[in-house]
């Protein structure tokens, strides 16, 4: 087709911006007669604003170029490539001639109906866009996305991409780009890379979007991209997390796990890391406390680098060294927290310029962040960590020193287990000593006391042990178990069970069938017991078994759902101070296998105490009816606290020092009334999804928590659209204001829900993920109806 040639447009604007010369081309392309429009503004004929580049321009008085949107006579929009040139009249007064031409119309249409590509897209976005022709050919590009490309609009006006940056990845986006033009669909991709005009890499996310005519031809596209930086960094941060749980401890030597560390933050955030372990640690003896008034002596025991050979330390891996009073390394260990800095900071700045060595260094990798982390684990400081940055551009933030915090809480324990076994008479000992918690947990559901007395050290210790496990819903489960046998095997029995017992209260397993799976765990292990049994037929060697008692109990119904194997059974004191001792079924011992256990669950009253133990505190030297009735007659006698109500149990039955480990827990249960627990009964209807989040709402403002009500609106939403859609009735939608704010939806499907990530064009898949991502955690546990799902928030301050 022939289309017409495009009109030549000249107009004359004074120093007040009004028009004073209005030539015939500009009347043919605008429709304007010049006695309508002289001595108008020339903003009257604008139809979007100018571009910041241009109004900057003018604003300076310099030439400027570039395409402006102007109002037709009759209202069309009309874009016409301008050039303003700056001009001054007799009396000095600024003028501005200003000349442009439209562009060329294509199917024969007329020059003031063409709408150009760049009219398609928001020039105004806070996001980098730009826009190509149907030939891949830049038309035009924001501010923004000339910033980060480095280059103006008009060096990259006609080019395509591979043409404006002939590198990688600028040749995939060029791909992408055609892709899109041939295809007439839009595409998502991301990327981490460095743009030409930025100077640290970045992780991006690109539509590339089809931009179509009244027809559905495509005439183009538009990218517009998002910096998802901090995005990318916590995911990353994640993957370094599970990197970390993953790999970190996979072997009881300590020099191989603070290796582990070093590894997992070399490869995860950090340019070189350190990992200095006090003295005593390193040497396989208890950790003394760290002295303040004294310098600290360590050990350099794992370096790594994302250089070769680590050419950044000062201190040769295995070399000991030196932390003078009043450094910043020994107040760090002192103050038993982590810290970060930069090279001008005073207290790092002091302790660089200590070491001509370690100043040299410094200076010489530009070292340019700083993060020092204790190791401790269970209140102990092993030693000290550091964390460095030269390669990566940006300083260490808050969110680094949390991760770095986390993997090394998680890698003090490993290196603390480790220490333990270094020495065969310490092991037992310090396996048991991990088995207690620091302290008792702060728990709505009940209060806790408890202890633990060890029989002799070394060999002789054996396998008891105890635990309480904080579940969703507010409930709470206690375990108490006894490992058959003295010694390391037992001890090291004990320490796997206690961490599978944890690992199958994650999954809200019943009672009943959690000590059957640990029942098949205690018989695997028999098998695997001594070295006889390898290359044979493996058969339970009868080395290993267990006693064990679990119980988990609901504050909401005040209900207690216990299973023993082969324990002795837990004592009930009611609130009017009756003692007596639980009828439960006992089971068999943990490690015959084929035999079932029975849960069985009884409703307390509150402010009922029950009493766990183990065999040891019963059977010390005397007969166990004896013990029974001791044990009855102490937990009879009124106590101040459960602090108290522990010694005096222990006074009152141990008559000597006992021959077998003790394990004593008392729990005193509450109840959380009915202004803290509300519950919906919800019908199997979509319409539910709107009543149930109004609900929701309503009894978060009665609750005084409105500032959760968004977050915990939209979690009440998916769980409850996902019931409808996937489970069935009947459904319930239960709230609960515990330590955390808990959201429960149940339903009377037994399915297992499935996290998934959906794709672009999904209708669905998103609603456990948004669940995710809005909680501190979530899980689903099953019922006798069907399964719950739970969500937690945190409470607002």
């Amino acid at each position: 087709m022939e289309g017409r040639v495009p009109e030549d447009l000249a107009v004359v604007v004074d120093a007040g911006g009004a028009i004073t010369v209005w030539s015939d081309g500009a009347r043919r392309l605008l429709g304007y007669e010049p006695a309508e429009i002289v001595g108008r503004a020339v903003t009257g004929l604008l139809a979007a604003a100018l571009p910041e580049s241009t109004r900057r321009h003018v604003a300076d008085g310099q030439r400027w170029a570039g395409e402006v949107a102007l109002r037709h006579r009759d209202g069309d929009r009309v874009v016409v490539r301008l050039q303003g040139t700056p001009l001054f009249d007799a009396a000095g007064g600024r003028l501005w001639l200003v000349t442009g031409t439209a562009p060329v119309p294509t199917a024969g249409r007329p020059a003031r109906r063409t709408v150009p590509l760049w009219d398609l897209t928001l020039s105004q976005l806070p996001v980098p866009v730009a826009v190509y022709d149907r030939d891949a050919r830049l038309v035009a590009a924001n501010e923004i996305m000339t910033e980060v490309m480095g280059r103006s609009e008009e060096e990259m006006k006609g080019l395509t991409l591979w043409e404006i940056e002939p590198n990688p990845p600028f040749d995939e986006y060029d791909r992408l780009q055609r892709q899109v033009l041939r295809t007439g669909e839009m595409i998502f991709h991301e990327e981490h890379s460095k743009a030409p005009g930025e100077i640290r890499p970045h992780a991006w996310s690109m539509f590339m979007s089809p931009l179509k005519d009244e027809t559905g031809a495509v005439q183009g596209m538009s990218a517009t991209v998002f910096d998802t930086t901090e995005q990318y960094w916590a995911r990353r941060r994640l993957a370094v997390l599970n990197d970390a749980a993953l790999r970190i401890g996979s072997t009881l030597d300590v020099a191989r796990t603070a290796d582990e560390l070093a590894e997992v933050a070399v490869a995860g955030f950090a340019d070189f890391v350190t990992v200095d372990l006090l003295e005593s640690v390193a040497l396989g003896d208890e950790p003394r406390p760290v002295p303040v008034d004294a310098p600290v002596t360590a050990r350099r025991t794992a370096q790594r680098s994302v250089l070769p050979r680590c050419p950044e330390s000062v201190v040769a891996t295995g070399d000991t060294t030196l932390y003078p009073v009043g450094t910043l390394p020994a107040r760090t260990l002192a103050a038993g927290r982590g810290t970060r800095h930069r090279p001008g900071d005073p207290g790092l700045r002091e302790w660089i310029s200590s070491s001509p060595a370690r100043a040299e260094t410094v200076a010489r990798h530009m070292i340019h962040s700083v993060m020092l982390v204790p190791l401790r684990a269970r209140g102990v400081t092993l030693g000290l960590v550091h964390f460095l940055r030269h390669r990566t551009p940006e300083a260490f933030s808050e969110d680094d020193l949390l991760l770095a915090e986390e993997i090394v809480a998680r890698a003090a324990v490993s290196v603390d287990n480790a220490r333990r076994y270094t020495r065969e008479r310490r092991t037992a000992l310090a396996l048991q000593r991990s088995l207690l918690p620091d302290r008792p947990p702060d728990l709505a559901a009940m209060e806790v006391a408890y202890r633990y007395l060890p029989t002799g050290s070394g060999a002789d210790i054996g396998g008891d042990w105890f635990d309480v496990i904080p579940l969703s819903g507010a409930r709470v489960a206690l375990v108490v178990g006894d490992v058959v046998g003295h010694g390391i095997h037992a001890s090291a029995t004990m320490g796997r069970l206690r961490t599978a017992v944890r690992t199958l209260a994650d999954v809200d397993l019943a009672p009943d069938e959690l000590l059957t799976q640990l029942d098949d765990l205690v018989i695997r292990l028999d098998r695997e017991e001594g070295p006889e049994a390898r290359g044979r037929a493996a058969e339970p060697s009868g080395q290993v078994g267990a006693t064990c008692l679990y119980a988990v109990y609901d504050p909401v119904s005040r209900r207690c759902t216990m299973a023993r194997a082969g324990h002795p059974p837990p004592a009930l004191v009611t609130a009017d101070g009756d003692v007596r001792f639980l009828d439960l079924p006992a089971g068999p011992p943990l490690g015959l296998g084929g035999l079932p256990f029975e849960a069985v669950e009884v409703e307390l009253e509150e402010d009922s105490l029950l009493a766990l133990y183990t065999d040891g505190l019963i059977e010390a030297d005397h007969d166990i009816g004896v013990g029974i009735g001791l044990l009855r007659r102490a937990l009879g006698s009124p106590a101040d606290t459960l602090e108290e109500a522990c010694d005096q149990v222990l006074r009152t039955v141990l008559v000597g020092r006992p021959t077998d480990d003790v394990v004593l827990m008392l729990a005193r249960t509450a109840a959380l009334d009915g202004g803290r627990v509300r519950t919906w009964q919800l019908p199997p209807d979509p319409a539910a999804v709107a009543r149930a989040r109004k609900t929701a709402g309503e009894q978060l403002a009665a609750w005084g928590l409105t500032e959760a009500a968004f977050t915990t609106e939209l979690i009440v939403s998916e769980l409850v659209t996902n019931a409808l859609r996937y489970g069935g009735a009947p459904i319930e939608l239960r709230l609960i204001r515990d330590t955390t704010l808990i959201c429960e939806v149940s339903d009377g499907s037994n399915t297992a829900p499935h996290l998934r990530r959906a794709r672009v064009f999904d209708e669905g898949g998103r609603g456990l993920l948004l669940v995710a991502q809005l909680s501190e955690r979530w899980g689903s546990r099953q019922t006798p109806t069907g399964k719950t799902i739970w969500a937690e928030q945190s409470l607002p301050e």
